[in-house]
């Protein structure tokens, strides 16, 4: 997940033996003189390169999309899904033909090619709060598969409250300190990435045994005639119902960043011209997981879906098995948000490390200082995940303030700088409708969400 600073591809001698960055190189680096070190390989597939790019798209995000269902109505709903597959896979096109024009090989030098060193700080910035909120996420789902959940007002029982009952060591902060202790913290101490390989691959197996048993709970129940139809459009009534469908794009733009780690990918591959082509393929393949988990989830549970979808599968399902099915899917998806949570770690503890130490020697040959970020950063986002309430809030702010940055802002200000006069009309047209809308759209949604907040307090004290 690195993108570290590496020659052009121009430079190369050969397709076939292309050089890719040390896994230990910084994420950002921070001086233009330094050169991570290389390995020389044959270069990735394009299965290969699909299925990473893949991995790095799907996480939380895919929880939280039944939930805007139940705002925009099935049928909007899978429209928008599908819609914000195709402007990511414009934002991506504006990076990768700049990124070519100035022979850039990471996110952040073509940040920094375009508006300097202070490109560069904001792209890191953006990473950092982007990654500290995923990782937030992950944390508050898994306290909610485990310990339950009372964010919407009605307690939904955890995995471990519906085996053995309610005691003090399966409440929220135990379970979620246990988790840090024994789970997140030995697996953050790996120095190389590589040493993930494992874990990450059996965390994709976990996925799909999620999204296969879904998908078998709704379709026995369709067949027999217990699944009520649908809302397919929104519930307009007043104002403030219309400002509130804004609220679902914070989560559909999280639900799809991966531009950070677009240059990794490409570097590494045997060829480079089907970068293209391996972007197309994994948004498409990652758009009908989306729309596949939207679907079935919305259609089992209609307004009742919940901000984090697994919390709904505490309830009696009526088909045989139904307890079986509904524990399986929450551990199933839980243990794999465990195993990716490293995965995201690792680029946020080489960036806040670029940020802090930026004169300092590479992080791997300090253990002092390794040990130092990555205790602080993993009891920072315990402390968020404590008291953060729900998803939906966590992917309001990352949303609407990092991920919109990364997957549009940022593509489309580079693409008006234009410092190598290569855009055309078209796309400076796009560029501007991509920042208008990621503006308003943003802003309208942080209004939504406060006004809400502000008048769920002001009630609260009435009472």
């Amino acid at each position: 997940m690195t993108i570290g600073k590496i020659e052009s591809k121009r430079e190369r001698k050969s397709k076939k033996m292309k050089q890719v960055p040390d896994e230990n190189a910084p994420l950002l680096p921070t001086k233009s003189h330094e050169e991570p070190g290389f390995d020389e390989f044959n270069g990735a597939s394009f299965s290969g390169a699909v299925f990473n790019l893949s991995t790095t798209i799907i996480g939380a995000g895919i929880m939280a999309l039944p939930a805007t269902m139940k705002i925009l109505g099935l049928g909007l709903g899978l429209v928008m899904i599908i819609v914000m597959a195709l402007v990511t896979e414009r934002s991506i096109d504006m990076l990768l033909k700049f990124s070519r024009a100035g022979k850039s090989s990471s996110y952040g030098g073509l940040m920094g090619d375009a508006f300097g060193n202070v490109g560069r700080i904001l792209l890191q910035l953006a990473v950092l709060v982007n990654n500290v909120g995923v990782l937030i996420v992950y944390m508050i789902i898994i306290g909610d598969v485990l310990s339950g959940t009372s964010s919407s007002g009605t307690h939904h029982a955890g995995v471990l409250e519906g085996w053995f009952g309610d005691h003090w060591w399966n409440g929220r902060l135990f379970v979620l300190l246990v988790t840090t202790l024994c789970v997140f913290a030995p697996l953050a101490c790996f120095k190389r990435i590589d040493s993930l390989r494992y874990t990450s691959a059996l965390s994709v197996a976990l996925a799909v045994v999620f999204l296969v048993i879904m998908v078998g709970i709704s379709v026995i129940k369709l067949m027999s005639g217990h699944v009520m139809m649908p809302r397919l459009l929104p519930d307009i009534t007043d104002l403030n119902s219309v400002w509130k469908l804004f609220t679902v794009v914070p989560v559909l733009v999280t639900a799809y960043i991966c531009h950070y780690n677009v240059h990794s990918i490409d570097n590494e591959l045997e060829d480079s011209t089907q970068i293209r082509a391996v972007v197309r393929t994994a948004l498409g393949l990652c758009a009908s997981v989306y729309v596949t988990t939207s679907f079935f989830g919305f259609l089992l549970f209609g307004d009742g879906t919940l901000d984090d979808v697994l919390a709904n599968f505490d309830t009696d399902l009526g088909i045989p098995f139904g307890g079986v099915l509904n524990d399986a899917v929450r551990v199933s998806y839980a243990a794999h948000l465990m195993l990716v949570f490293p995965i995201v770690f690792y680029p946020l503890r080489l960036n806040i490390d670029g940020l802090l130490f930026p004169t300092s020697g590479p992080l791997v040959n300090s253990n002092k200082r390794f040990a130092l970020i990555t205790t602080v950063l993993i009891a920072l986002i315990f402390l968020g995940a404590t008291f953060i309430p729900s998803i939906w809030d966590a992917f309001q702010f990352t949303g609407a303030t990092a991920a919109v940055c990364l997957g549009f802002i940022f593509p489309a200000s580079i693409t008006l700088k234009d410092r190598y006069a290569i855009s055309v009309n078209k796309e400076r047209y796009l560029a501007i409708v991509m920042i208008v809308l990621a503006v308003f759209s943003n802003a309208v949604a942080i209004y939504s969400d406060a006004y809400a907040l502000i008048k769920k307090n002001s009630v609260t004290s009435e009472m």
